[in-house]
């Protein structure tokens, strides 16, 4: 099993786009220690948006494919149809 995720920082209005196979909780928790990733610039860091996958090669196409449409409206459009 396989997670696709999408974090959002209120503080930097910034969303970042991810995969893991492990638990949830324990990578979001690395996103907000101290490490030295692009995600240490903030430690507001939540989950907006998650999709589970049956394997770590789906949920890796799935971002990929996301942050190939580089656009935020489209983003944020399959944030808040989850949120339905």
């Amino acid at each position: 099993m396989a997670t696709f995720y999408i974090l959002f920082s209120s503080a930097l209005d910034r969303y970042y786009i991810g995969h893991t196979t492990g638990p949830m909780h324990e990578r979001l928790r690395k996103h907000l220690s101290a490490h030295r990733g692009w995600t240490a610039r903030s430690k507001d860091w939540r989950v907006a948006y998650r999709e589970e996958h049956p394997d770590r090669s789906s949920a890796c196409r799935r971002e990929l494919e996301v942050k190939a449409w580089k656009k935020r409206e489209r983003i944020e459009a399959l944030i808040a149809s989850a949120a339905r």
